[in-house]
């Protein structure tokens, strides 16, 4: 899978991970930081395949997430056939009255809650992992909070359970001290780590048509494999996906009122190289990775309710790219002197430079960048 050795956070949290007898955990550590894999062979390292009854359970607050740790598991279990995986999500039907022979489950809470209690899928009195990931995406989604903390309940005492979230604000701290009984705590402070592969421009534009110009001007001058590029509205997404489409680019847009299966699929071509530019909107800015994304377009900054710069989500998003120590690009779009603001306020908050661009100067561009 490309892992020559560990990550700060596998080093320290595998052996915890892994240990007999198990041990909880609390970790923090931004994406991209390979904890996915961590807890992946934590699980199947903790699976009895001759026992035919579900044995850990992981809980993730979206569809796609949920999604993509599937796929990790499945690859680094690709060795292991035995293990089998189900993908408790809403639109997967499986028949009233069966009890599952899948050694793990993946879900989003509700429909975990719906499999354990109401369909009485699985007996989790027999859980021994409990994976809990992007805890603070987690407490922010009205209804999860409550939700995780039912499925918690509903676990034996003796259940490895192991929480895991990319920042940690008080409230995470709460949540986290609840559900998580006498834990062993890890906190990496990644934003440094994470900024160091990425490269930051801001670039000056009029209004959105000058910002698609500078956008083009962009993508040509650089040998890239994908690009994100994130729009504050639905709006602004579909107007920007619909113009580079007539430019030619194959697009792929997200955004949060399509149906869960089209979000899926969506991402799946984009992952396969299908589509080379995805626009979405937040939905995206989170524990999505594609490997090939080498530079993220902020077309809109990120900014939150009091109006200031949203830092945690620009961190988030511009983390779409320089993962696992690559090296990556991360271009601003700034139309007014609030959003000169914003970009004053993020170089303030993460102590580093973002650097003016021009992009119809191309020699310039192309010297910058390479």
């Amino acid at each position: 899978m490309g892992f020559n050795r560990p990550s700060k956070i596998q080093e320290s949290a595998l052996p915890m991970m892994l240990a007999e007898p198990p041990q909880n955990l609390i970790a923090q550590s931004q994406s991209g930081t390979g904890k996915t894999a961590a807890f992946s062979l934590a699980m199947l390292s903790h699976v009895n395949p001759s026992n035919k009854w579900t044995q850990c359970l992981c809980i993730a607050p979206t569809y796609e997430l949920a999604v993509q740790i599937g796929h990790v598991i499945e690859q680094m279990g690709k060795f292991y056939p035995e293990v089998k995986l189900a993908y408790a999500v809403r639109g997967n039907r499986v028949s009233r009255g069966t009890k599952i022979e899948e050694h793990i489950v993946i879900g989003t809470p509700g429909t975990v809650l719906d499999w354990a209690l109401k369909l009485k899928f699985f007996d989790p009195k027999k859980i021994r992992v409990f994976v809990l990931d992007e805890a603070d995406v987690m407490i922010a989604t009205q209804g999860h909070h409550d939700q995780s903390i039912r499925i918690q309940r509903l676990l034996p005492k003796d259940c490895q359970m192991l929480l895991l979230s990319a920042t940690f604000e008080d409230s995470v701290w709460r949540f986290a001290e609840r559900i998580i009984p006498d834990p062993n705590i890890i906190k990496l402070k990644r934003e440094e780590e994470t900024l160091d592969t990425i490269k930051q421009f801001y670039v000056v534009c009029k209004e959105k048509e000058d910002k698609f110009t500078a956008l083009c001007n962009i993508y040509g001058s650089l040998t890239i494999a994908q690009a994100m590029i994130f729009c504050q509205t639905r709006r602004m997404a579909s107007w920007l996906s619909g113009q580079l489409s007539n430019e030619g680019h194959q697009v792929a847009l997200l955004s949060g009122e399509m149906m869960v299966e089209q979000r899926a699929a969506v991402i799946e071509r984009f992952r396969e190289g299908k589509e080379k530019v995805l626009v979405t909107t937040n939905v995206c800015s989170r524990g999505i990775d594609v490997e090939q994304v080498s530079i993220v377009v902020n077309f809109d900054l990120p900014v939150g309710r009091d109006g200031s710069a949203d830092n945690e989500t620009y961190l988030h998003r511009i983390g779409r790219t320089g993962r696992f120590g690559k090296k990556g690009f991360a271009f601003n779009f700034v139309d007014s002197k609030e959003s000169m603001d914003l970009i004053n306020q993020i170089e303030l908050h993460f102590d580093r430079k973002i650097l003016k661009l021009d992009t119809d100067d191309l020699d310039e561009l192309e010297k910058m960048i390479n």
